[in-house]
């Protein structure tokens, strides 16, 4: 167990309850909204792919294997949860190739449990955070609805949650924050690329987390403060060079983020550029419906915004246990 909190402060009083989640993969269904239509020619063969039970990467890695490119030519625009039925597209860089394919042989070949849903040829590849939205049909099981619940329900519908990262960009149990204290104390002793990636963007996440905490509990987080950059209410993605804010903002956030010099040395060293994210999470279209015992919630968030963030306020969530992977 991680030393690093996880316990961020609640905007609307924080669950009341405990609810069953993800039980079975037909609780959480998400489905990626790509709006922008494809050319129906280029280089790039785009999938459209149902999958049940199956991490994005071990379907790109099949992806791979089967049309015979490298893993680095398959994209997909952002990472789906394993547990769960998602939909989401994938595309496959194959140059003077043709795109006819099998899909039933796919299947055989992949052992996936997954489906094809469109396909089509396009001029470019797929990149991260490239598509619309994500809808998510989510089951909480044995959650009563009652009028606390619905003032909740209500508040979030109004006014959104607080905008955290979800603590799956922590690793298990914040396992992810422990090394990253190890690698800004000895940044060369971290020679993996994609191991040094991961615990980059877990420093980043933490430390706008903490601002945002400091802002939920100060009763501001949906307001802006003087010397905001943006448009809406923000808060920093760490990297190289002065930050983006100002005055009463960059103060609040300097204050916040004391304790963490050293992690904000070591993410200024390693070439990312100060960004900065909304500090409020709105759900567009969020609804929700009693099925039996059940409470049945549809919403839709934009990429990198995390569903267990609106979920986080509403009850505490009690999975079965599961093995690795």
């Amino acid at each position: 167990m991680s030393s690093y909190s996880l316990d961020f402060p609640f905007a609307w009083g924080g669950p009341k309850q405990t609810a069953g989640f993800r039980f079975d993969a037909e609780d959480f269904i998400v489905d990626e909204l790509m709006l922008q239509p494809l050319s129906g020619e280029g280089e790039h063969l785009w999938l459209h792919i149902q999958k049940r039970g199956e991490n994005t990467e071990w379907v790109a890695k099949k992806l791979a294997e089967f049309f015979s490119v490298k893993k680095m030519d398959v994209g997909y625009g952002g990472k789906k949860d394993r547990h769960a039925v998602t939909s989401q597209w994938f595309s496959i860089y194959m140059p003077g190739k043709s795109h006819d394919f099998d899909w039933n042989e796919f299947i055989k070949v992949s052992a996936l449990d997954a489906k094809l849903l469109a396909c089509s040829s396009h001029n470019k590849k797929l990149r991260m955070g490239e598509h619309d939205a994500n809808k998510f049909v989510i089951r909480l099981r044995k959650l009563e609805l009652n009028h606390g619940l619905e003032q909740q329900l209500q508040a979030i519908a109004q006014h959104g949650v607080p905008n955290y990262f979800g603590e799956q960009r922590f690793g298990r149990g914040g396992a992810n924050l422990e090394r990253v204290e190890e690698w800004v104390k000895d940044p060369r002793a971290l020679r993996n690329r994609n191991t040094r990636s991961i615990l980059m963007s877990s420093a980043r996440s933490y430390l706008f987390n903490k601002v945002l905490g400091d802002r939920v509990l100060s009763g501001d987080w949906q307001s802006m403060l003087n010397g905001d950059p943006e448009e809406l209410a923000s808060g920093p993605l760490w990297g190289r060079g002065r930050s983006l804010a100002a005055d009463e903002c960059l103060a609040q956030e300097v204050s916040a983020l004391e304790e963490f010099e050293l992690w904000r040395l070591a993410l200024e060293n390693v070439g990312l550029n100060q960004q900065r994210r909304d500090l409020v999470l709105q759900p567009s279209n969020f609804k929700w419906q009693v099925d039996g015992a059940d409470l049945i919630l549809t919403l839709a968030l934009r990429p990198g915004q995390f569903a267990t963030a609106v979920l986080r306020e509403l009850a505490i969530l009690e999975q079965p246990e599961r093995g690795q992977g």
